[in-house]
């Protein structure tokens, strides 16, 4: 199947006490994530209303970017150690529609 456009939505719920170590985590992340082939916008955004949540909003060019986005050196690295410190995580792919 062709794929278009996709965008990638990824909450996540950090433990209070971690929110500063999160995002000193997530810099390098952000850095070589939109820096990668096939990436078209990484953007990191934070809870008005309730500073333990974070999302980011991922555009990506197809399915094989994201793939080679999640097998890179510094995705396999920094995810497992954000993961020590989250609450919880949900992230949900989304497919560009051309109406």
């Amino acid at each position: 199947m062709g794929w278009n456009m996709i965008l990638i939505v990824a909450k996540s719920i950090i433990k209070k006490e971690c929110i500063e170590e999160y995002k000193n985590l997530v810099k390098e992340l952000i850095e070589k994530s939109r820096k990668e082939e096939g990436n078209i916008s990484y953007d990191l955004h934070q809870d008005i209303n309730n500073p333990q949540a974070f999302v980011f909003v991922e555009y990506w060019k197809d399915i094989e970017s994201i793939e080679a986005h999640n097998n890179s050196e510094h995705f396999k690295r920094i995810i497992p150690e954000i993961n020590k410190i989250r609450e919880s995580a949900e992230a949900v792919r989304y497919e560009k529609l051309d109406y």
